[in-house]
């Protein structure tokens, strides 16, 4: 096989995203499904929202769970230069041949709202942890079971020696959002 960044129809035979939507027009929607070389992802309903109530420090050794408020819905609001945890709807499972890189979309971008994930490895699987941060002075809303981000798959030249699943990586299948582990902590 070729090597290089994946398109539609490739994706949607080479990789497993449950459920699979097709790319329409869906006005009054931000866009989801697979797009011409990516899939974007939705928003679940359930959001963990960063607070400092407790005063808190941040540290990913021994993160206090404290730290969000869980909140469920159709949106939620990220206050002022904080952030937010979600989950995709759609679990996905990588081929051992392909790495994928997610970016935020630029609806959510020209907002102020910027979205991290770390790429998720070969054969990684599950659905999504993505951190959603709102760098404007003013409240954010994201709207549940619309799109937040792109999946972009890229085909590697030849399969890894090691992948995700055999290092057995601890956000493999995790269960839910999923907060800070340190190797060891599980």
């Amino acid at each position: 096989m070729e090597s290089g960044l994946l398109p539609d129809w490739m994706i949607e035979r080479d990789v497993k995203i449950v459920p699979f939507a097709p790319n329409l027009s869906r006005p009054g929607v931000i866009s989801y499904g697979v797009t011409s070389y990516g899939y974007d992802v939705r928003l679940d309903r359930k959001f963990k929202v960063f607070t400092n109530v407790w005063g808190a420090v941040v540290d990913p050794k021994n993160f206090d769970p404290r730290s969000f408020v869980e909140v469920e819905g159709d949106f939620c609001l990220i206050p002022p230069n904080s952030f937010v945890l979600a989950e995709t709807i759609e679990y996905i499972e990588v081929p051992r041949d392909v790495l994928v890189v997610c970016v935020g979309k630029s609806t959510l971008a020209r907002c102020g709202l910027i979205v991290n994930v770390t790429p998720l490895e070969p054969e990684w699987r599950g659905r999504v942890t993505l951190e959603i941060s709102n760098t404007t002075p003013l409240p954010a809303k994201l709207y549940a079971n619309e799109g937040v981000a792109q999946m972009l798959f890229f085909r590697a030249a030849a399969p890894c020696r090691t992948s995700y699943a055999d290092k057995k990586g601890k956000y493999q299948d995790q269960p839910g959002l999923t907060l800070p582990i340190v190797a060891g902590e599980q």
